[in-house]
């Protein structure tokens, strides 16, 4: 499975947000941006694009999941570092 696959499992149940993701090997980093992230403890953002590839999870397609989710300002912020 390539980072474009996983991206588009995680936009599927997001498609509000936007989304990349890079891979190597079978371990994978997801970013995501988006207004639904407001308000969400770090834990819960995680959980939500946990359960969009969980399947594959389970089954060792992905074996490790690195997960960054923001809400456009946090993003905008992040980015004027």
């Amino acid at each position: 499975m390539d980072a474009q696959e996983v991206a588009q499992l995680v936009r599927r149940s997001l498609p509000d947000c936007e989304i990349e993701a890079r891979n190597e090997g079978n371990h994978y980093l997801v970013i995501a941006i988006g207004d639904r992230f407001e308000g969400m403890s770090p834990v819960r953002k995680q959980q939500l694009i946990y359960s969009t590839v969980s399947d594959q999870l389970a089954d060792g397609t992905i074996h490790a999941l690195t997960i960054k989710a923001f809400t456009p300002t946090e993003w905008a912020a992040r980015q004027g570092q």
